[in-house]
């Protein structure tokens, strides 16, 4: 199955959860932030969210810092 996820096409394993693709790219789902379809994702949906052949994902790593 393709989704897009940051611009590019992959394939990816079926049926697949939005947290257990986090865990196949190695993502800590704790530092990022998660576009599905357009609409942001609260962590808590990760395990309900169950990918779809064309879904589009923007995944966004949180990045610390300061002066």
């Amino acid at each position: 199955m393709q989704v897009k996820i940051n611009g590019r096409e992959r394939d990816i394993e079926t049926p697949c959860n939005l947290m257990e693709l986090l865990q196949q790219l190695e993502v800590n789902p704790q530092l990022v932030a998660v576009e599905y379809n357009g609409e942001i994702l609260r962590r808590e949906s990760f395990e309900s969210v169950v990918l779809q052949e064309g879904d589009v994902l923007e995944i966004v790593h949180m990045v610390g810092g300061g002066a």
